[in-house]
């Protein structure tokens, strides 16, 4: 009967440290959110250049910041510039390819013209 109470007890006090552990876990993440959005003050001051230069627009931004108050801004900017570049590359190659085979010695192979 005593053995059963031990266990008892043992696995409501770990219980309570994995309740205290994910409460401490999200306090993080929000303190964290909130440092995030101090940090997106200093994006918003960047001219719309500079914001191109590093894959963002202002309206990123504002949908970044337009997340509730406990959400990371960042997910949202880091998932945007993932989706350009990943579109920009093969889109950067096409182009390529339409202007070599619109050049007026056609396409090249090795550095030689084709023929």
């Amino acid at each position: 009967m005593t053995t059963s109470t031990l266990s008892i007890h043992a696995s409501t006090g770990s219980g309570r440290l994995l309740g205290l552990g994910v409460l401490a876990r999200r306090l993080a993440a929000v303190v964290q959110a909130f440092k995030s959005r101090r940090d997106m003050q200093v994006l918003a001051s960047f001219d719309d250049r500079m914001l191109a230069d590093i894959g963002l627009s202002r309206g990123d931004l504002r949908d970044a910041v337009a997340q509730p108050l406990w959400r990371d801004p960042t997910a949202v900017l880091v998932t945007r510039v993932r989706e350009r570049r990943s579109t920009r590359l093969p889109a950067a190659a096409a182009d390529y390819l339409r202007r070599l085979d619109a050049s007026p010695t056609g396409p090249r192979t090795g550095g030689r013209a084709a023929g």
